[in-house]
């Protein structure tokens, strides 16, 4: 799923290429696309675009007068700039919104439909918007406040867009290999240094990755958006070896998704138990990293 720093660069372009042109029209190739019905899509067309943000992990464009578009792309939607008129060719193509520089085209791999366009008076946005704290430029003490509201692990605060804006599951992993923090502390549980230490990762990551995605587009249209990146220190990276110590990456799997960890950097040495795998094995479940490589042979 794109986050913070994938939207933000999307609406660099974005901007670039719509900010005060006309939407001239849309077009939709799924019926499952839209989740409005009032107000009605036709009261967006022939209005300029006055505004573009981001909500959370979604983009809101603002037409003039009129009402605003809130894309959601969940975890396998896209945009794509494409010649004026282009044709909505294949399943995967879902709308297109038509300028006269350009059409801004929105697909979708796999064939569930989740990616959402919403048409939303200004109260409906307000109401849309989960109210997560923008981390970066937090103060210190609004962060800590939020992070330990409730007492959940620390991968579900990061992720939990009613607490913190725009992070997910391919950065929560990278801020907190970079905290030097394991996924499973509790909020309530950790110092005030730890937490100041939370903040400062948070930030370094977020802006980091947005500045190397920013100059990876390098003014065009973002085309490589995806949460598994070469340069990402422990996420998609299970079994290879941390940058920082060397230990092999590990994991713990639940649905579909997976946190990535190093068990040196972040978890003092213990290997935590995978959901799925460690109840199979159950005392043959290795508990350190010693116990890890020394049933792999190493």
């Amino acid at each position: 799923m794109p986050e913070l720093p994938d939207i933000t660069v999307y609406i660099d372009a974005l901007r670039a290429r719509v900010l005060g042109r006309t939407l001239r029209a849309i077009r939709r190739n799924s019926p499952f696309l839209l989740r409005t019905a009032v107000p009605p899509i036709d009261d967006a067309v022939g209005r300029d675009i006055r505004e573009i943000r981001r909500i959370g992990k979604r983009i809101a464009l603002a037409t003039q007068d009129g009402p605003w578009l809130v894309l959601h792309l969940m975890i396998a939607g896209r945009l794509h700039w494409r010649d004026p008129g282009v044709a909505l060719k294949g399943k995967n193509a879902l709308a297109a919104f038509d300028f006269d520089e350009g059409g801004l085209v929105l697909t979708e791999a796999g064939s569930k439909r989740r990616a959402s366009l919403h048409v939303l008076d200004d109260d409906g946005l307000a109401a849309i918007d989960p109210g997560g704290l923008e981390v970066l430029g937090a103060e210190a003490a609004a962060f800590a406040e939020r992070l330990t509201r409730n007492n959940h692990t620390l991968k579900r605060a990061l992720t939990d867009p009613r607490l913190l804006s725009g992070i997910g599951n391919a950065y929560s992993d990278e801020i907190l290999h970079r905290a030097g923090l394991s996924p499973v502390t509790l909020t309530q549980k950790l110092s005030p240094d730890e937490i100041d230490r939370l903040r400062k990762a948070c930030e370094e990551v977020l802006a980091e990755w947005t500045e190397r995605l920013r100059a990876e587009a390098d003014g065009g249209f973002p085309q490589k958006v995806t949460a598994f990146r070469p340069e990402m220190a422990v996420h998609g990276k299970f079994g290879q070896p941390c940058p920082v110590c060397d230990t092999a990456v590990q994991r713990i799997r639940y649905a579909k998704n997976e946190t990535n960890y190093c068990p040196r950097c972040q978890t003092g040495g213990r290997v935590l138990a995978d959901r799925a795998l460690s109840r199979l094995l159950k005392k043959d479940w290795p508990r350190t990293i010693e116990e890890l490589e020394e049933r792999r042979g190493g």
